[in-house]
């Protein structure tokens, strides 16, 4: 497996050895020893549930052998995967889900008032790190990615506790309709905070519901099938406006629902009309 070279031609990637000696294994670490490196070498990889451990022994960028070890602690498995993020990106991670609506609300409200919101774009988190992914990792004994609903828990941790109180009031992550049921909300849509509901859970509302500093939900109203029916910035002004012409037609799509002439009046409902 070992050949001292003492003499070659041509270029490294076609070289021609012209005089050559082989050497075994074992007289190579005889000759080297002094110069071969025993290390361990921690390694993860994403969708993998562990990081994995492994002793190295190398002479230079030569690898004599590999051999497997125990399952790393988690303060070693936790700077394993710090290192992978830092040079692969936030990618790797599960942060989609309740990780990236936190985010999603956080930038919300950044973008209103700068000085009182954390940055946590993928910027800031990369800058933060060691803050919020090791504890994380450390709270899941070692476990490289930890999900989304730990992760969220985590980045949630940069803010204080009047935040995370503030968080809740001025940018909701659902919204809960007057019939009773709630919607997420989606605070990256291109047109604003925007839900998506059907048109009948909000009879009864004479005004429109709003997040932040008064800023108004863009109402995503559906059909009883959830099909798209309108998209509304104003209810009140709906209500007095373009409701005739979708009653009309929802009407005669779902003739077994209740379609009143004046939705403000009416209970809002998730229901067709009871059977007679």
């Amino acid at each position: 497996r070992w050949l001292i070279v003492a003499d070659l031609m041509g270029a490294a990637s076609g070289a021609r050895v012209l005089a050559a000696v082989g050497v075994e294994d074992e007289e190579a670490a005889e000759l080297f020893r002094d110069s071969i490196e025993t290390r361990t070498a921690l390694s993860w990889r994403p969708g993998e549930s562990v990081v994995r451990a492994e002793e190295v022994r190398s002479l230079g960028a030569i690898t004599l052998s590999r051999r497997p070890l125990a399952r790393p602690a988690p303060e070693d498995a936790a700077k394993a995967v710090l290192a992978h993020v830092k040079a692969s990106g936030l990618g790797v991670l599960s942060l989609d889900g309740p990780a990236r609506s936190l985010r999603d609300r956080v930038a919300f409200l950044r973008a209103i008032e700068p000085d009182d919101w954390p940055d946590l774009s993928d910027g800031g988190l990369l800058a933060r790190l060691e803050d919020w992914l090791v504890p994380a990792i450390l709270a899941a004994d070692g476990a490289p990615d930890p999900g989304a609903g730990r992760l969220a828990d985590a980045i949630a941790g940069l803010m204080d506790w009047p935040q995370r109180q503030l968080l809740d009031k001025a940018a909701p992550g659902r919204f809960v309709s007057p019939a009773g049921p709630s919607h997420p909300i989606d605070y990256a849509d291109p047109a604003g905070p925007a839900v998506e509901l059907r048109v009948q859970e909000l009879f009864g509302l004479d005004r429109h519901p709003v997040v932040g500093r008064d800023v108004r939900l863009v109402l995503r109203l559906t059909s009883p099938a959830h099909r798209p029916v309108a998209v509304t910035r104003d209810l009140p002004g709906f209500w007095r406006g373009a409701w005739a012409d979708v009653r009309k037609d929802m009407k005669a799509r779902y003739p077994k629902h209740p379609w009143p002439d004046d939705p403000v009046s009416a209970s809002p409902t998730t229901r067709a009309k009871p059977r007679s």
